[in-house]
C-alpha cells in the first residue's frame, strides 16, 4: 500500500513538473502579456502562501491586501517599460505608508491594539522577497536576448534541482544545514552546481550565444538557487509548516516549487543590467 502511494505521488509529481515546464517555456517564448500574466499568477499565489506562513507567527495580524495591490503596481510598471530603481523604491515606500495608515485606524478602533512594525515588515518583505524577483524576470524578457536569457535561467535552475536531488540521493553523506533542511547535503549542493553548469553549457550551445556573460547565470543558479531553497525551508520551519501550500500535486505550493528561481531571477537581472 505504501509502495502504491509512493508510485502515485511520483507520477503526480512528474506530470506536474512537465506541465509547469511547458507552461513556463510557452510563456517565455510567447512573451508580452502572456509571460506577464503567468509570472503575475505565480508571484501573487506565492505571495499569498508567504503571508499565510507569516500569519502563523505569534502576534501576526497581517493586512495582505496591501501586498497584493502594490505587487500588481510593480508588475504593471514592468510591463509599461523598465522602471527606474527610484520609482520602484517609491512604490515600496507607499506600500509601507499604506500599511501604517491601516494600523493607525486599527489601533484607534480597537483602543490600543496594533501591529504596525510586524505588519508593515511582513507585507513589505513579501513584496521584496517574491514580487520584485518576478518583476525582474518580466523586465528581462524585454531585453534584446531576454528570451534566451530567461530560458537559460530556468534551465539552469531546473538542472540544479535535478543535480542536487540525484547527487544527494547517490552520494549525500555530509549534512549541509540539518537544522533548516535535514535532507540537504554538501555532496548534493556540489552536484547542484554541476547540474546548473551542465544545463548552462547546453543552453549556450543551443542558443549559439556568447559564453560570457551567460556563464555567470550558471554559477548564480547553481549556488544561489540552493540558498533560495534553504531560505524558503527556513520560513516554513519558523512557521511550523511542511509545505507552503497544496496547489501543485506532488510539490506543495507555488512557493515550494518556485523558491529557487527568486534569488536566481533577481541576481541574474542585476548582473546582466550592470554588464549590458
Amino acid at each position: 500500500m505504501a509502495g502504491l502511494r509512493a508510485d502515485t505521488e511520483l507520477r503526480l509529481r512528474t506530470l506536474s513538473s512537465v506541465a509547469i515546464v511547458l507552461v513556463i517555456l510557452w510563456g517565455i517564448n510567447t512573451g508580452g502579456m502572456a509571460w506577464t500574466v503567468i509570472a503575475g499568477i505565480i508571484a501573487l499565489s506565492s505571495l499569498g502562501e508567504y503571508y499565510r506562513l507569516v500569519s502563523k507567527l505569534r502576534g501576526a495580524r497581517l493586512s495582505p491586501g496591501m501586498g497584493y495591490i502594490f505587487s500588481l503596481v510593480f508588475l504593471i510598471a514592468a510591463v509599461r517599460e523598465n522602471p527606474q530603481p527610484i520609482v520602484l523604491g517609491m512604490i515600496l515606500a507607499l506600500c509601507v505608508f499604506a500599511v501604517m495608515t491601516v494600523e493607525i485606524f486599527r489601533r484607534q478602533m480597537t483602543r490600543g491594539t496594533s501591529h504596525a512594525i510586524l505588519n508593515s515588515g511582513a507585507v513589505i518583505s513579501g513584496v521584496l522577497y517574491i514580487t520584485v524577483p518576478w518583476t525582474c524576470m518580466v523586465m528581462l524578457r524585454s531585453y534584446a536576448f531576454g528570451r534566451q536569457v530567461l530560458d537559460t535561467l530556468f534551465f539552469c535552475t531546473w538542472g540544479c534541482d535535478v543535480g542536487a536531488y540525484i547527487g544527494g540521493k547517490m552520494f549525500g553523506t555530509t549534512k549541509l544545514c540539518e537544522h533548516v533542511s535535514p535532507g540537504k547535503t554538501v555532496q548534493g549542493f556540489i552536484a547542484g552546481i554541476i547540474g546548473s553548469l551542465v544545463a548552462n553549457a547546453g543552453a549556450i550551445y543551443f542558443f549559439t550565444l556568447p559564453a560570457y556573460p551567460l556563464i555567470l547565470v550558471g554559477f548564480i543558479c547553481g549556488i544561489f538557487g540552493q540558498v533560495g531553497d534553504l531560505a524558503e525551508s527556513l520560513i516554513k520551519r519558523e512557521a511550523g509548516e511542511k509545505d507552503s501550500g497544496h496547489v501543485i500535486p506532488g510539490h506543495g505550493g507555488m512557493l515550494d516549487r518556485f523558491d529557487s528561481i527568486l534569488f536566481n531571477g533577481l541576481l541574474t537581472y542585476l548582473v546582466l543590467r550592470v554588464i549590458l
